[in-house]
């Protein structure tokens, strides 16, 4: 881009991205991180579900915040299509279906999040009502939840790659991206296929994940910057 106009919509584009990724950061870190990680007491039925009891609302907001979440994720990957396709539609393409197949599990899950709360609250499952039942369904949303990571690194990686080629980013941040994207799914695999791995090794493979913090940032605070001659991707490439 090399006209004043075109930057000042890609401007646009990104700090309007970077509200809807910011919202995305705080609903789904308040509904995870917060209300489920203060209910769910891994192993321990009983205190679970009479923590989900007593706060259901809390519980039942949780529900709202991660479709909020999932629609804000969906809205990102738009914008940044948007924002990246004229570096490479095909890459820019594969990453919004990664996002909306990511956004799409998301919202499934969240059915299990909800039929923990409808047999541990409502009168009408007290047939099934069980500490445990309440627990199983809230550790098989954990499960779901963590396989959905799977996509949240996949769309990092055609993020990444077009971050570095478009020049409207620090190069340095698209090979983060990529990095983290890769480092996500590796986390997620480790998960399932090595559970008795060290925290401290969850620790480090998910420490490249910063870079999202970074263009959160850079997306609110600078928009894009002027591409430097030799960065900018001379013409939509429609491969």
């Amino acid at each position: 881009m090399t006209t004043l106009e075109p930057l000042t919509k890609s401007r646009t584009l990104a700090r309007t991205a970077g509200i809807a990724y910011l919202l995305l950061c705080i609903l789904g870190g308040w509904a995870n991180l917060s209300v489920r990680a203060g209910i769910h007491v891994p192993g321990d039925a009983t205190t679970s579900a009479q923590n989900l009891v007593a706060d259901a609302t809390t519980f039942r907001l949780a529900l709202v915040a991660d479709v909020a979440m999932a629609t804000a994720f969906v809205t990102v990957g738009v914008l940044l299509f948007l924002l990246l396709r004229h570096v490479n539609r095909s890459a820019a393409g594969v990453m919004v279906v990664f996002v909306a197949v990511g956004a799409g599990m998301i919202l499934i899950n969240l059915g299990l999040h909800q039929a923990a709360l409808l047999v541990a609250t409502d009168p009408s499952y007290a047939t099934l009502r069980s500490d445990e039942l309440v627990l199983l369904l809230l550790e098989l949303h954990q499960v779901g939840y963590a396989l959905a990571k799977v996509f949240f690194g996949l769309w990092l990686l055609p993020l990444g790659y077009l971050a570095y080629r478009s020049g409207l980013f620090p190069r340095p941040l698209g090979v983060l991206l990529a990095v983290a994207g890769g480092s996500m799914i590796v986390d997620t695999l480790a998960v399932f296929g090595l559970p008795d791995l060290p925290a401290v090794v969850h620790t480090i493979l998910t420490a490249p994940g910063f870079a999202e913090f970074w263009l959160v940032a850079y997306l609110l605070i600078k928009g894009v910057r002027t591409p430097v001659v030799g960065q900018l991707t001379p013409h939509v490439q429609r491969a």
